[in-house]
């Protein structure tokens, strides 16, 4: 536990969102199982041997000590817990027919559900690591409506509040997470205040195999507009938005997925999200009857030992610090330009050099005025074109159409400038990470293209970086040091 503990540290992740059943602290049967003998039961006789291996001081303890264990394994390496009800009855979740789905399910009593995240709060009560409690994972099924979920909700919130008032109180929407526009009309209301966050998922398949057979901007544009709709608002709103669930499968080999990706670390850069990633599970010990299930979306690998896709942890490494906060203000609020595909913002080191991708704790800090260019803070550049194909440059007469750069595409995520002959170009990515200028592509229509080199965001942030340089630190000569950035989401 003490080595996984320390690999989630060092792979950047500072809380671990802890699933549980409910019918682990209702049922008394299960309850009073050991963890030896809960894999005996299963016929799992091998994992037992690696357990005691590994783990030997949990293997004759009932599974709830073993839980407790897990948490107070990861406090003591500083990583924070969120618990996750994740479902009633131990197993795979989810899906609409499993009895677990909504209140009144066959395995999901209301007042059995209450009991349970009473007893869960009460247990973990004054554990400092623990800072949430998400009361439910993915409503869904035939009984799910909105009146349900007010009365319940409310009451299962209230509880956690009564029996534990240090924890956030999360709770999730209907149609498997993914639907919370109802709040929109009709407010939450509770007795306590200052610590209601909502959570939502998104994932590529949400959309079934709409990134593959439409167009990437236009499928961007109206999944994200859907996504504000039924849960993104709340952030304009000022509620905290969890994204307790997003992912890819880690091989690189699914289109749907990659495509999603591109277009879900745009949304949540801009937005600044919370977020948790499905999943650290590098395999399962059973899974819905299959022994040693190779986990692809996992970050850890079949064996747990090593990571299964190391420049995928580098693209999301900027997004595991917060853009602005709140209760971040190292710098003055300014524009990053942030690349999705790669993880990584616009940089320069001076005058000389080309501008080119790097890390965004070395991002420069742009304005983006009403003329709609794009300024170094604290100097007189611009960001300008100069022909189809080759590098864009900083200049210092901005009033011209090469200066002026429009967000673009359904996506709003191609920056845009017309050249001096009337020729729209985008900023894209060269060889060695440089920024160039070429045609647009796969604006519209075409689903067999890929424009995500193209694709940038202008995110709002006040994280220290390279930041309002004056005017002498781009001449040649003058380098500069970043200050390293210290901070969590």
């Amino acid at each position: 536990m003490d080595t996984l503990a320390k690999k989630i540290v060092s792979m950047g992740f500072n809380c671990v969102r802890f699933t549980w059943p409910l019918y682990l602290v209702t049922n008394d049967s299960l309850a009073s199982l050991t963890v030896r003998q809960s894999f005996q039961r299963l016929g799992l006789l091998e994992s037992i041997s690696g357990i005691q291996a590994n783990n030997p001081s949990i293997i004759n303890v009932t599974l709830i000590k073993a839980y407790q264990a897990v948490v107070s394994s990861l406090g003591e390496n500083n990583v924070m817990v969120i618990l996750d009800n994740h479902i009633s009855t131990p197993g795979w979740c989810c899906s609409n027919f499993d009895g677990n789905g909504f209140f009144g399910d066959i395995y999901f009593n209301p007042d059995l559900w209450i009991t349970g995240l009473t007893r869960m709060a009460t247990l973990f009560n004054f554990v400092t690591n623990v800072v949430g409690m998400s009361l439910r994972n993915e409503l869904r099924g035939q009984k799910q409506n909105v009146n349900d979920w007010y009365k319940y909700m409310q009451k299962g919130a209230e509880a956690v509040h009564s029996a534990n008032p240090n924890v956030l109180v999360i709770l999730s929407g209907l149609s498997y997470d993914r639907d919370l526009s109802f709040i929109q009309n009709r407010s939450v209301k509770l007795t306590f205040s200052g610590k209601l966050v909502f959570e939502a998922h998104w994932y590529g398949f949400s959309d079934g195999q709409a990134w593959v057979t439409g167009n990437p901007n236009e499928v961007c544009g109206r999944v994200t507009r859907n996504v504000m709709r039924t849960s993104g608002y709340l952030v304009d709103q000022g509620y905290p938005l969890f994204v307790s669930e997003f992912g890819i499968d880690q091989r690189g080999i699914n289109v749907n997925d990659n495509r999603y990706m591109n277009c879900f670390l745009g949304a949540a850069a801009e937005l600044d999200l919370d977020w948790a990633l499905w999943t650290l599970v590098g395999s399962y010990y059973l899974r819905e009857g299959v022994l040693g299930l190779n986990e692809y979306y996992g970050v850890l690998n079949y064996n747990w030992c090593e990571t299964r896709n190391s420049s995928f942890l580098q693209r999301i490494s900027t997004l595991q610090s917060p853009f602005r906060g709140p209760g971040l203000s190292e710098a003055k609020l300014h524009k990053v330009i942030f690349h999705p595909l790669t993880g990584l913002c616009v940089t320069k080191k001076s005058l000389l050099d080309p501008l080119r991708l790097g890390p965004c704790t070395d991002s420069d800090a742009w304005s983006y005025s009403p003329q709609k260019t794009l300024v170094v803070k604290g100097t007189y550049f611009c960001l300008q074109a100069d022909e189809s194909g080759t590098v864009a440059k900083l200049g210092i007469f901005c009033t011209d159409s090469n200066s002026k750069w429009e967000m673009i595409s359904e996506s709003k995520m191609h920056l845009s400038t017309k050249l001096e002959d009337g020729k729209s170009v985008c900023l894209d990515v060269g060889p060695d990470n440089t920024l160039i200028t070429n045609s647009c592509k796969c604006i519209s229509k075409d689903n067999t293209c890929d424009p995500s080199s193209q694709w940038f965001k202008l995110v709002d942030s006040s994280r220290s970086s390279g930041v309002e340089r004056s005017l002498v630190q781009y001449l040649p000569g003058n380098g500069f040091a970043s200050n390293p950035l210290v901070g969590s989401i």
